[in-house]
């Protein structure tokens, strides 16, 4: 059996949908799993041996560059990858919807209530009611589940191996970092929106109170400057380079704790079965994560609606230091 999965960005949500391929090889031993995905993060899936081959287009860099052979080639190259069995647009957009077409006829999807372009579903031949409001990690191991007539559940998750993977020259770039005499605590300063963000000031606290140190992971010039500014106010935390994707992986896979907002490298430490702790601001804690006995939230409290999220809602701010030293603290206690 040829199975096509669909599921091209952001790194979060890919992280998100990963962790069905597991429990698909475990009930089919011999289909064959491909994943379409954005280029720029084919490297999360690298090294899954549940998955029989990764393609990527290119949509982001023909939206920058607008090139018109750009676009023929992927559709080109799309197209020559069939036939396959079932393809599961597990994006639920109208562009991994076309994609979904141009490879074959046989998609499965959500309905048109189930997502947030209800046009998308118009490409599928089956749907699937699955509430936009339900957990991420749970509406992708539903949509999978009525697609391949299998049952993955919450239990089947808790139980989930680890399905990140690195290389040697990964670990060995990061080694100066994950060789230590102390636990290993990472905070991730960045996000996608600058209200997923936790103040600089306030992780600093943070830091300051957990009394570990820790090394601070960035991914752009405006997250190296709150990095720089963490420093400045902890004196035992360190900053780390630039880290590639693989590098990142090994670094999180060596983790104590992981401590950030709602991210796709704070989403890591659940994949890997490493500690985290997930600040929540404007988005739903209860919708984005699964919590587990070592993966925690720290939300603000107030309700979030996941179809009307505000962009501006800066109440992560809101959050005090102490709660989320509270929370980390007590899973470095059970780590021990």
């Amino acid at each position: 059996m040829r199975i096509a999965i669909i599921k091209l960005s952001a790194m979060g949500d890919i992280i998100h949908a990963a962790v069905v391929l597991q429990f698909i090889k475990a009930v089919y031993p011999n289909s064959r799993i491909d994943w379409i995905v954005e280029e720029g993060f084919a490297p999360l899936l690298s090294g899954n041996t549940d998955i029989d081959a990764v393609h990527t287009v290119s949509l982001k860099r023909f939206k920058k560059e607008k090139r018109l052979n750009l676009l023929v080639t992927m559709i080109r190259e799309l197209r020559a990858l069939g036939p396959y069995d079932h393809i599961i647009d597990m994006q639920g957009l109208l562009k991994s919807a076309i994609i979904a077409r141009l490879i074959g006829k046989n998609i499965h999807g959500f309905d048109r209530h189930s997502m947030r372009e209800g046009a998308a579903a118009f490409f599928y031949r089956h749907t699937y009611a699955v509430s936009y409001d339900r957990n991420v990690i749970l509406r992708g191991a539903d949509l999978v589940s009525g697609s391949l007539d299998l049952r993955i559940n919450e239990s089947d998750l808790a139980a989930k191996k680890p399905f990140l993977f690195t290389n040697d020259d990964a670990k060995i770039s990061v080694s100066e970092y994950t060789k230590r005499d102390k636990p290993l605590i990472l905070v991730m300063v960045g996000a996608s929106w600058a209200s997923k963000i936790y103040p600089a000031e306030l992780m600093a606290q943070v830091i300051n109170e957990l009394g570990h140190g820790a090394l601070v992971i960035w991914g752009s010039e405006g997250e190296k400057a709150m990095a720089e500014t963490i420093l400045s106010l902890s004196p035992s935390a360190r900053m780390a380079k630039k880290l590639t994707l693989p590098e990142l992986i090994a670094v999180v896979e060596k983790a104590d704790m992981v401590i950030g907002g709602d991210t796709g490298p704070v989403h890591m430490a659940w994949a890997l079965n490493r500690p985290s702790v997930t600040v929540f601001g404007p988005t739903p804690s209860f919708r984005n994560t699964l919590t587990t006995g070592i993966n925690e939230v720290v939300d603000t409290g107030k309700p979030v609606d996941p179809s009307n999220l505000d962009r501006h809602d800066m109440s992560i701010r809101e959050i005090a230091p102490e709660t989320i030293v509270s929370v980390a603290k007590s899973l470095l206690e059970k780590k021990q």
